[in-house]
């Protein structure tokens, strides 16, 4: 899922406990897939702005391009913007649009 589309609040928002549990039946355990999600979203996010800044990098150390570089400004300003990694993870949990399995209730469930 692309986290540019995902419509969120860039604030946190109280909400109702018992609204993580519905899905998983525990709350415990929809919290620890929310943190998993969230951390995959950051690092796809770092990834992406990682390259991005490679692309201004220079190999002088010009004072006035270090400045100057409003394009780089710019692309920081974008990432900056956007809400952050944990509240993208639990808003796609709470649209249900994050898969998960839980192996250990599949091996119960088998016998």
């Amino acid at each position: 899922m692309d986290y540019k589309k995902v419509k969120t609040e860039t604030e946190a928002i109280t909400r109702t406990i018992r609204e993580f549990d519905d899905p998983t039946g525990n709350i415990y355990e929809s919290i620890a897939i929310i943190s998993k999600r969230a951390n995959q979203i950051s690092l796809e996010m770092k990834e992406e702005l990682s390259k991005k800044i490679q692309e201004f990098a220079t190999t002088q150390d010009n004072l006035e391009e270090i400045f100057e570089n409003r394009e780089q400004i710019e692309v920081a300003r974008f990432y900056e913007r956007l809400p952050k990694p944990t509240l993208i993870a639990v808003q796609e949990f709470m649209d249900r649009n994050t898969y998960f399995r839980n192996p250990e209730k599949s091996k119960i469930d088998e016998f």
